[in-house]
């Protein structure tokens, strides 16, 4: 077992009779033996920055724990009776400093009540010296450091050697630069001419990050293998390997390393879950603020990318893969994609929205209902407390409705599900470049087996806990050395409970708009009992504006409580990640949209008539739509939605919290300013929040997603809206990465997973659920119907006394007439409202009439003609656009062909120089050996023709290539 990097301070005095106390809270354990023999004048004090104590390896990755308090007596662990346990009990004891005074014994009544707390603090210290021994074995480096600045908290700082990551490089087949490079040539034709123009053109755009090579030159990437390292560049070993390839290494060191001593095995997860590690994470390359603060890719990204002063440029998506990975890079590539795609769509949402102030003076229908000349009484709102009321009031109602009913909003919903087409086509091709570019072409066959078969048996510790407890439990009756995993049975209880969960969740959900319905209807009325003139002056206003926040503050609170059932309910879910994305996604959609989708389908369709209203939980009857209809109410509760949505989660929870929460944790630790700034690396890092993933950043943009094309025909401005939360959204979520947490351990990928399939069937949805807004939600239809079937003189005049229908105030029910019919100064004998029915004079009053029927079925046909006609134009540009650009194909196709020439040469090369040994050995003869020295020998003139050949096999297929790319 290797010990040599992992050794006690020199000069310690080895007593493993006697338990010792540290009273100055300082114990350097496993300083390096290269520096317990430093030349006078070198520091043996801690240096700042990512590495060991010998200033020359570096740290690779940290795991915290905690350290047990000095007056506390050690306890042998009864579960850990062997040997080998109290020997190691003994050797980490002597490695405690001898100078150290003994400790009292204490009172046994006080030992008593601290025994449980000493057992599982020697567990934990024996879990942790065995999986440190383990992670020796492997090949790593450790360092503890006890001695730090932050109370409480040791760590253990690992350093991979350049053999480990040769090893674990050519086991998860990493794709590494070889010496090789080629000139990448742009396309000749249209589309890459134009791309060409709009990179030059868009120059002063891009960020200020130098590349180390020209972006026309390429490496040409290779699995690495220890036999063919001839292959790779490797005269700089420190810089061929980069500090995100090193950290994804000994991060999967970590996940193969298991503590199995016990009566059950332990991973890394399992570890940090039992508290055995508080935490691990890889650390940040320097800092990024100050004076001594050198150069680095963490630096530049802050200046470059996480600053609002760049809100105008592109991303530097090359560096952010370079420091954070893949998997963080394809999200960041993804954003700037969507906010890119945004442009275009908010520029003609403002032009159908500056279409519809433009055209509100020559609107007939709002003009008809403006007229006071008209003096059409409408029926009371609510019973009893209600009143007649002038059609002419609801004029500010009709004009603002307008604004985002009208007919450009149709052109509108055909323009945005088009673009959330060539918004997906785009992502496609632009992740296809960047597959090419970053080398994760190939990635997904054998490196995803490899990645899958490593990743098989590393379950999150809620899963390894539940296998712990079976295991307990089937202790006896499961045969040695067979793997205890959970079955369908076990299972079976979590999934009733998962359905079971998410019904109820869902009810909850319709629970709370249904809630909100009801105080919309109570505060209607109580308004209208107001004696206040000032309550009374604008009722709908203020019932609307109110309901909305109130559906507000409830979806962003119930945001919150489902994200945490979701993750709750997937406690026994192998796959971990994709089934709490989908429940997450279903609550929170839910969440969002149940309010939206009553107000756009099902409020003032539930209502009845005068005289024969739809009642609820007794007297509470149905609201109504106005008359210009609930477009208006549909727009305000989206508008709400999202800029609530996006003010309070990005400044409250993403920037607010975190820095409270490091705040607290900076006052727990009790260091102070000037403290903070000696801090090393490690402990700096420590401070700092903990990555949790993806999903929150996606799941936002997905919802918002959601808002900018499931209901855009109700309103235009949502894409503007959107694009300057995302503005600001890309650099939040820049400063968070590069500032507020702690770095994430690299992840390859090769496409957004999941998250593209739910952009895809929101597409998808949307069309639908435009074409039900202006079929039925809007007035667009009814228009249409009016204007070529029953307008004497094919304009819109006449259109809303067409929509009214009569009513005889004689006809309502007792108890629900209104207690002030009179405040109108006349007498009201027929009331108006809207709807399709006939007169009570006719032979059947109050049923529906035929124009009714008319519209429905106008409305049925222009939701079948809208959404296949969208549905056949969104394939035909699917179609139309390949996914993969065609100048990407072919350099693909030629990296392969080199690939193929460089392996070729290199077995014609090993061919030829045995065919020399062979010969030279053969004309090692006597008189050979007594020949001239000055005598030239002879070998064959095939390197020569090997190199003409090659040259013309390359040349033919360059001109192959071109061929096809011209074609």
């Amino acid at each position: 077992m290797r010990r040599t990097d992992y050794l006690p301070v020199a000069g310690e005095e080895k007593n493993p009779g006697a338990d010792f106390v540290n009273t100055d809270g300082r114990n350097n354990e496993s300083i390096p033996m290269k520096n317990m023999y430093a030349d006078e004048g070198s520091p043996l004090y801690p240096r700042l920055g990512p590495s060991f104590t010998d200033g020359r390896r570096r740290v690779d990755y940290v795991l915290a724990y905690q350290i047990q308090k000095p007056n506390s007596i050690r306890r042998q662990s009864s579960k850990f009776s062997d040997n080998n346990f109290i020997r190691r009990l003994r050797r980490s004891m002597s490695m405690r400093s001898s100078r150290a005074p003994l400790q009292p014994k204490e009172d046994p009544e006080i030992a008593a009540q601290k025994q449980r707390t000493d057992y599982h603090e020697d567990d934990k210290r024996f879990r942790r010296e065995e999986f440190e021994e383990n992670l020796l074995e492997t090949g790593l480096e450790l360092e503890k450091d006890e001695a730090s600045k932050i109370p409480g908290i040791g760590f253990l700082k690992i350093h991979a050697p350049w053999d480990v990551l040769c090893r674990e490089a050519e086991f998860m087949k990493l794709k590494m630069p070889t010496k090789k490079v080629y000139e990448v040539k742009q396309g000749s034709n249209l589309v890459e001419k134009i791309r060409l123009f709009i990179h030059k053109v868009t120059t002063p755009l891009h960020p200020k990050v130098n590349a180390n090579r020209p972006q026309s030159v390429k490496s040409l990437s290779h699995p690495f293998s220890r036999e063919k390292q001839h292959l790779f560049d490797l005269s700089d070993r420190d810089q061929f390997f980069d500090s995100k390839t090193r950290n994804s290494i000994v991060y999967e060191v970590l996940k193969r390393t298991r503590c199995t001593r016990a009566k059950y095995s332990m991973g890394i997860t399992s570890l940090l879950a039992n508290s055995v590690y508080t935490s691990a994470y890889s650390l940040h390359d320097g800092d990024i603020e100050g004076v001594n603060a050198e150069p680095n890719d963490r630096k530049l990204l802050y200046e470059q990318w996480a600053s609002y002063s760049v809100f105008y440029k592109y991303q530097p998506i090359g560096l952010i893969r370079k420091y954070f990975g893949e998997k963080v890079g394809l999200y960041f590539a993804w954003l700037g994609v969507y906010t890119q795609m945004l442009i275009p769509a908010a520029i003609v949402g403002v032009i159908v929205f500056l279409y519809g102030c433009a055209t509100v003076d020559d609107n007939i229908p709002s003009m008809e209902i403006c007229d006071p000349r008209n003096n059409i009484t409408m029926c009371p709102l609510c019973d009893r407390a209600c009143s007649y009321w002038k059609l002419v009031t609801a004029c500010g109602t009709a004009r603002a409705s307008h604004l985002f009913d009208n007919p450009a909003t149709v052109f509108f919903s055909i323009f945005m599900a088009l673009w959330a087409v060539l918004f997906m086509e785009h992502w496609k091709r632009r992740q296809m470049r960047l597959n090419y570019i970053w080398d994760l072409t190939g990635f997904g066959e054998e490196e995803e087996c490899v990645l899958q078969e490593e990743h098989k048996d590393h379950n999150r510790a809620e899963y390894e806990f539940r296998v712990m407890q079976k295991t307990m439990r089937q202790e006896h009756s499961t045969p040695k050395g067979e793997k205890v995993k959970l079955t369908c049975t076990d299972r079976m209880p979590a999934y009733l409970t998962n359905v079971v969960m998410m019904i109820f969740m869902i009810l909850v959900t319709f629970a709370i708009v249904f809630g909100v319905i009801l105080y919309r209807i109570s505060i209607k009325a109580a308004l209208h009992m107001s004696n206040y003139p000032v309550a009374r002056s604008n009722i709908r206003a203020t019932v609307k504006t109110t309901a909305a926040i109130i559906n507000l503050i409830v979806i962003i609170i119930m945001d919150e409580i489902y994200g945490a059932i979701a993750r709750w309910l997937n406690t026994l879910d192998k796959s971990y990640e994709e089934r709490l994305i989908f429940k997450t996604f279903v609550l929170k959609f839910v969440n969002a949209f149940t309010p939206i989708v009553y107000l756009a389908f099902f409020r003032g369709r539930l209502v009845g008539r005068p005289g024969n209203y739809l009642y609820v939980v007794g007297s509470y009857r149905m609201e109504e739509c106005a008359h210009a209809g609930c477009l208006m109410e549909l727009c305000i509760q989206l508008c709400i939605t999202m800029l609530g949505k996006q003010l309070i989660q990005n400044n409250l929870f993403e920037i607010g919290i975190p820095k409270l929460k490091k705040l607290l944790r900076r006052r727990k630790s009790d260091m102070e300013e000037e403290v903070n700034k000696s801090l090393q690396r490690h402990e700096k890092d420590h401070i700092l929040g903990p990555f949790i993933g993806l999903s929150p950043e996606y799941m936002e943009m997905i919802i918002q997603f959601g808002m900018v094309t499931l209901f855009v025909a109700s309103f235009p401005l949502a894409p503007l809206f959107a694009l300057l939360n995302n503005i600001i959204e890309i650099r939040l979520d820049a400063k968070k990465f590069v500032t507020e947490l702690r770095r994430p351990i690299a992840a390859k990928a090769k496409d957004i997973g999941i998250w593209y399939n739910l952009l895809r069937g929101l597409s998808k949805v949307a069309v639908i659920v435009n074409a039900f807004v202006i079929s039925f939600t809007s007035d667009f239809i009814p228009r249409l119907v009016y204007q070529y079937m029953y307008s004497l003189d094919g304009t819109m005049h006449g259109f809303v006394n067409h929509t009214l229908s009569y009513f005889n105030v004689t006809d309502f029910q007792q108890g629900t007439d209104p207690l002030e019919p009179t405040h109108l100064g006349y007498k009201v004998d027929v009331c108006r409202y809207k709807d399709y029915r006939e007169p009570p004079s006719s032979g059947t009053p109050y049923e529906l009439s035929k124009e009714f029927w008319a519209i429905l079925a106008a409305r049925l046909a222009f939701v079948v003609v809208f959404q296949n006609v969208v549905m056949l134009m969104s394939d035909f540009v699917d179609w139309l656009i390949p996914d993969i650009p065609k100048d990407i194909s072919l350099q693909i196709h030629k990296e392969k062909i080199l690939m193929v020439e460089l392996f070729m040469q290199e077995e014609h090369g090993k061919r030829l120089a045995a065919r020399d040994n062979h010969n030279q050995d053969n004309c090692t003869t006597p008189s050979s050996a007594n020949r001239s020295p000055a005598q030239p020998h002879w070998r064959p003139p095939t390197h020569a023709k090997n190199a003409v050949f090659w040259e013309n096999k390359r040349k033919e297929q360059e001109a192959d290539a071109a061929a096809v790319y011209n074609m």
